[in-house]
């Protein structure tokens, strides 16, 4: 998923992520790697417990070490992450990368004002005085289109509706400029509306400052909107990668195809019943054996010789674009062709 032409910002080799439990090693993340690039926007999707939020904690170095087995490469403009001191970590974190959490209220500390909260980040990193850091703690209200924020920053978290906590939320994130921006569903939360000017605010910071963003989310008309690049996660693995266009119009990985035609679409009728993904996530306690997604897989029984039981499909990526199944590309195209939606229009 990068050009030739141009080093990738953030590059992730064979990421893995485990914790140890009373009831066993849960492989939370096995095995992931993927590249972005500054001002591109990475859409990170997959059901909850597939390993999307784990990532992007891994990233970030926010992980408790004593407690999670971390493994493989995380490298940032050159610097490796998963090596790196917790002071180290902290100087980047708020600094060169930094995070919008889902739950807004919960992340805000309901003891601070909104304004004293983004100025104790800046102040860190940047060795501001009070006045300095309030000043742009108001500047940077006003960036995210909080009414009246020479006001407003002396307001605390319960005093903000949620779409406008989540807006001082990002202007938290970017007060110190970060050059990586992980969105972990910042938008689950929020109506349609707010939703869709939540959306436009990160694309217009991004053009702004050149950003490179990763977008978590379930969401796929979100990803449609957002992303440049998409990459599929189910039970800890990439399933599939590519670009925004290609993994939309042109699904190759049954997973990804049952998230499309469980989509509600405009071209259909209302009365035409959506098609679910039969039967739940692995768990990864004891994921199973083979193909994480062969239990739900409407397809598995046409791959010969039982593979998708038995054997781990390898992600085969050329030119960024990928997959991991048993099914041929023949396959692929006579299964899929009639059942892929049109997210992506």
């Amino acid at each position: 998923m990068t050009s030739t032409d141009q080093q990738p910002f953030l590059s992730v080799r064979d990421l893995k992520v485990h914790f140890s439990t009373e009831d066993g090693i849960v492989k939370a993340v096995d095995g992931l790697s993927f590249d972005l690039l500054k001002g591109k926007t990475l859409g990170i999707v997959g059901e909850s417990g597939s390993g999307k939020s784990v990532t992007n904690l891994a990233i970030l170095g926010l992980h408790d070490r004593d407690r999670t087995a971390i493994e493989g490469e995380v490298v940032l403009d050159d610097k490796e992450l998963l090596t790196a001191s917790e002071r180290e970590l902290e100087r980047l974190r708020g600094n060169k990368m930094s995070m919008i959490f889902q739950d807004a209220l919960a992340s805000l500390s309901p003891y601070h004002t909104i304004g004293k909260q983004i100025s104790e980040t800046y102040r860190k990193h940047t060795g501001a005085s009070k006045s300095q850091a309030r000043a742009r703690a108001i500047e940077m209200l006003r960036r995210v289109g909080i009414p009246q924020p020479e006001v407003r920053v002396d307001d605390y978290p319960h005093q903000f509706s949620g779409g406008m906590r989540q807006r001082a939320m990002i202007a938290m994130a970017l007060v110190c400029d970060p050059e990586l921006l992980i969105a972990d569903e910042p938008t689950t939360a929020l109506d349609v509306t707010v939703q869709a000017q939540i959306m436009d605010l990160l694309k217009d910071l991004q053009q702004e400052f050149g950003t490179a963003i990763i977008f978590i989310t379930h969401d796929l008309g979100v990803i449609a909107d957002i992303a440049d690049d998409v990459l599929v996660m189910y039970g800890g693995r990439c399933v599939e990668r590519g670009t925004k266009k290609e993994v939309l119009r042109s699904p190759q990985h049954p997973y990804t195809l049952g998230l499309l035609s469980s989509m509600p679409s405009l071209d259909h009728p209302v009365d035409v019943p959506l098609n679910p993904i039969p039967g739940s996530p692995p768990s990864l306690l004891n994921p199973p054996t083979g193909c994480r997604f062969h239990p739900r897989c409407t397809f598995a029984e046409k791959v010969e010789g039982g593979l998708c039981s038995t054997e781990q499909p390898p992600l085969e990526v050329t030119n960024g674009r990928g997959s991991a199944c048993h099914l041929t590309a023949d396959q692929r195209a006579e299964y899929f062709s009639d059942l892929a939606g049109s997210a992506a229009n």
